[in-house]
């Protein structure tokens, strides 16, 4: 599949799902890949929050960074992901449901302008954000301590539904427990005749996949690479993986606008479907 090349977008039995790029960075190889070749000079990583709804709930996943967040870590902010869900017609105000698939910084900025939402987290993803993990800043560096600390209010404030494992969201939408990459990040599979993964950072890049590179930031090797090998059975029972931050999803799903080339729909509802 070349990047020129667009999927065919499939009717699913219930939930729409949408992907908005909000950012995106250009990375040397060494940043990008465990063990880089030395041949790959660049890796380019783009940047998503995903929109799953189905007439009467809106759930989004993940909440991406900030503009200040952003510009510390010198990542390019295309559009801010709220005004990117107005532009598709959501008000942050309708959002009804989080799926934050793990804390760290480019997925759960921006809590605050949710009100309405409940999010759901794994019990995994709290404890290794506010644990005794974080003392090593090494593996506190993808985290915002001000995002945290939110997520952490919003416990307080009876906005958080904790998970342990894999469970339904909602019908038509199944969380699984991956790991790795941060010690509680889930995925989120929308089901369908073909079912589609929200893979996030279980999955960076779709060429990871087929070359066994990982991501050089992670909480647990084994559980990122035992992820692939979900990501694999998945695939084996005809799933289609949308990977986290790969710039090939602007190209191979059509776009919502004809001029607006970072909002892409991946799904249509079954009723849309023409």
């Amino acid at each position: 599949m070349t990047g020129s090349t667009r999927r065919e977008v499939p009717a699913t039995a219930q939930w729409e799902v949408l992907a908005l790029r909000y950012a995106t960075k250009g990375l040397p190889a060494a940043q990008a890949l465990l063990d880089p070749d030395p041949h790959e000079a660049e890796s380019r990583l783009d940047y998503f929050v995903w929109l799953c709804r189905d007439g009467k709930r809106n759930v989004l996943v993940d909440t991406g960074f900030d503009r200040e967040e952003g510009a510390s870590r010198q990542r390019v902010m295309r559009i801010h992901p709220v005004d990117a869900l107005r532009r598709v017609g959501v008000e942050p105000e309708e959002i009804t449901d989080v799926f934050i698939t793990h804390l760290h910084y480019d997925h759960a900025g921006n809590l605050r302008h949710f009100p309405n939402a409940t999010l759901h987290l794994q019990d995994a993803e709290m404890a290794y954000a506010t644990g005794r993990c974080m003392c090593h800043a090494r593996m506190r560096k993808p985290f915002a301590v001000e995002d945290v600390k939110t997520a952490v209010e919003m416990v307080y404030r009876d906005r958080v539904l904790f998970h342990e494992g894999d469970y339904t969201l909602f019908p038509g939408l199944r969380a699984k427990l991956v790991g790795g990459h941060s010690k509680g990040l889930q995925m989120l599979v929308v089901d369908g005749e073909s079912p589609l993964v929200i893979a996030s950072d279980a999955l960076h890049l779709r060429r990871y996949l087929t070359d066994g590179q990982i991501f050089p930031v992670f909480g647990d090797y084994l559980e990122t690479v035992e992820g692939y090998r979900m990501l694999h059975e998945l695939i084996d029972a005809g799933a289609e993986i949308l990977p986290g931050h790969d710039p090939d999803v602007v190209t191979l799903y059509p776009r919502i606008e004809n001029d607006w080339e970072d909002a892409v729909i991946v799904r249509r509802r079954a009723a849309q479907q023409t």
